[in-house]
């Protein structure tokens, strides 16, 4: 109850402000008025902070002030002090924890919105990461979402060029699936099958004698953080940024898996320039359909074939497709799968700063869905354009020099959707994880 209160008179104090500017006739100042939201979010941690930053990463899901402003929320929250740590461990493995590790730090490695990082060493001497989820976060998260949908009906009514309802859909039930350190284990454990033969990816190996569906016990993977080699000579950087290429595409176009967060904290380089995947809370499942979507679309604007592209969309789920619709999704699907277009070598942005990029395009869309729209995009694109975007981020600020024109097309060679529904169900079947529906 005090979760809801805390949420609803942050986020009802800036609701009333902006209302009564509606109803006053007050001219809207979009980038006062975002950074009061910020304001108001900023104070919650938690899982709406964690709602905030993913709707701020996916394109034109905000107006491009408000996506500004709650991008710089700071997912960090203060971590559990030793005392409540005890508690929390205690609760997950019984009174005797301790004697199950050889060794257990105190201080947390790293703390995050739904949970923090301790190192320990097991009996046999292993390091390992336990993964110690906050207590009553489900109570919170429950609590934050109930007010995204108020959230966004204000958006909906700041902007109308676009209906962010089944995004605040997915967002919900992402987050939810985070909660679950079980279900993570054996996404964790997916994986490792689907990138068992990349030697330049590593998976840590979860220890389920010491996890449960708030703990998860894992190897740890030394290595360190990826803006540590924005330095290095550009063969390394190079290397670094293929690695990251293939640990995003290949689960994709072999297995319609992704990784839906593409945190700069979510991955570390090893010493040989390999890289290790430390978190995964935020999977998604496709229907081999939305893979072979993915490709058509693909095929249809490196051959400028309108009608191909419209049955793209439509297999989808994009309903009700004008011709004026359709060109305004080509103006942002054209940005994405630019790099992947241009047979050559290249950085990501092409020469354009890496703050205005993506802004040049967002912005006509934005302009041209005002005029032709609204458009509801769906549920599937959330975490695709996130990924995307967040790769593509990772690309800008290694400052790689690729062909990704090579590297997509060596992902989708051979296609066969019926072949990868039959490996996706077998991965799944092996890791214990349901079919996508």
């Amino acid at each position: 109850m005090a979760r809801y209160a805390q949420v609803g008179t942050n986020i009802g104090g800036f609701a009333a402000k902006y209302a009564g500017q509606r109803f006053l006739g007050i001219d809207l100042d979009g980038d006062k008025n975002a950074r009061e939201l910020k304001a108001a979010l900023g104070g919650l941690k938690g899982p709406i902070m964690k709602v905030a930053q993913m709707m701020a990463t996916i394109p034109e899901a905000l107006p491009a002030e408000y996506a500004q402003e709650l991008s710089q929320l700071q997912s960090a929250a203060p971590p559990m002090g030793w005392l409540f740590v005890k508690r929390r461990m205690m609760a997950e493995l019984g009174a005797g924890w301790q004697k199950r590790f050889d060794s257990f730090e105190k201080e947390a490695a790293a703390a995050a919105s739904l949970g923090q990082v301790h190192k320990a060493v097991s009996l046999e001497g292993v390091p390992l990461a336990c993964k110690l989820q906050y207590p009553d976060m489900q109570s919170a998260v429950e609590a934050d979402l109930s007010q995204l949908d108020f959230i966004l009906s204000l958006y909906r009514r700041i902007d109308t060029a676009l209906d962010p309802r089944d995004m605040g859909k997915e967002i919900g039930e992402r987050l939810r699936e985070e909660l679950d350190y079980d279900l993570e284990a054996r996404h964790t454990a997916l994986y490792a099958d689907m990138l068992k033969d990349e030697p330049r990816i590593r998976v840590p190996e979860v220890y389920e004698e010491l996890s449960t569906k708030r703990l998860l016990t894992m190897t740890w993977l030394e290595g360190q953080p990826l803006l540590s080699f924005k330095d290095e000579s550009l063969e390394v950087r190079n290397k670094i940024a293929e690695a990251m290429f293939v640990a995003w595409w290949h689960p994709f176009s072999r297995f319609g898996v992704i990784h839906g967060d593409p945190h700069l904290g979510n991955y570390t380089v090893r010493e040989d320039h390999g890289i290790n995947l430390l978190d995964f809370g935020c999977i998604r499942k496709f229907p081999p359909s939305f893979v072979n979507g993915v490709i058509e679309l693909y095929r249809a604007l490196e051959t400028d074939d309108m009608d191909r592209a419209v049955a793209a969309y439509e297999s989808w789920g994009f309903k009700n497709l004008s011709r004026e619709l359709v060109d305004i999704l080509n103006l942002w699907a054209g940005f994405i799968y630019g790099p992947l277009l241009d047979d050559r070598v290249r950085t990501i942005a092409d020469g354009v700063k890496p703050g205005d990029y993506g802004r040049k395009q967002a912005f006509a869309v934005h302009k041209a869905l005002k005029e032709h729209g609204p458009v509801s995009p769906p549920r599937e694109f959330v975490f695709m354009d996130r990924a995307a975007i967040g790769l593509g981020g990772v690309f800008l600020h290694l400052g790689a020099e690729l062909n990704f024109y090579r590297l997509f097309n060596e992902a989708i060679d051979a296609f066969d959707p019926h072949a990868l529904e039959k490996r996706q169900g077998e991965a799944l079947k092996r890791a214990g994880l349901a079919p996508p529906v």
